[in-house]
């Protein structure tokens, strides 16, 4: 089992936001699988499928950013996944543009996505992908809610093929520590 969650925004108004990079990334993800992310179920659009023997689901949650760990926890109950089987892709301000970073577990940081999944699924001893996206010196809910300049996009775009090729290398053998190395490397 593998679970697969991208935080974000579900209105278009946020489609191109720097605080929809976890959607992004999983949109990525699933194309790369040739699948589309549209059924609705536990407060989440997700596409679930095997692959190696192995039930993936891929998720975007419904219920807003801030909010994100009551869909988590409705997937990891309905697919019965555990923390070590989950992992969450969402932005980060701490974090360079382009720069993406793979850790088997850690705290929330200053990410209110992050900490309402910590809280509701009760630890913090789960795999996640952090994207960077800096900081402007603008205020903090405008920057993350900005529109994506366009040659950012096509950044951020190769960045998530990169990252959709090592997701299809782990679904394969499973090492998320090569993972990580190969995730860790990813600038832009």
């Amino acid at each position: 089992m593998l679970l697969i969650v991208g935080l974000g925004n579900p209105t278009a108004e946020y489609a191109d936001t720097y605080h929809n990079m976890g959607f992004k990334a999983v949109d990525a993800i699933a194309e790369s699988f040739n699948k589309s992310i549209k059924k609705a179920e536990c407060n989440a659009l997700t596409v679930t499928f095997s692959r190696r023997n192995a039930k993936i689901v891929l998720a975007k949650p419904l219920t807003y950013m801030n909010l994100s760990g009551e869909a988590v926890k409705s997937l990891m109950a309905k697919y019965k996944a555990s923390p070590d089987e989950l992992i969450v892709i969402y932005d980060d301000v701490d974090l360079p543009r382009y720069v993406l970073r793979a850790r088997a577990f850690g705290s929330a940081g200053t990410h209110n996505g992050m900490r309402d999944v910590v809280s509701a699924i009760g630890t913090e001893r789960f795999k996640r992908i952090r994207v960077g996206i800096g900081r402007n010196g603008s205020e903090l809910k405008d920057y993350v809610l900005s529109r994506i300049p366009e040659a950012e996009k096509e950044v951020y775009d190769r960045n998530f093929r990169a990252l959709a090729e090592l997701i299809k290398n782990y679904v394969a053998d499973g090492d998320f520590d090569k993972l990580m190395r190969g995730v860790n490397v990813i600038k832009g």
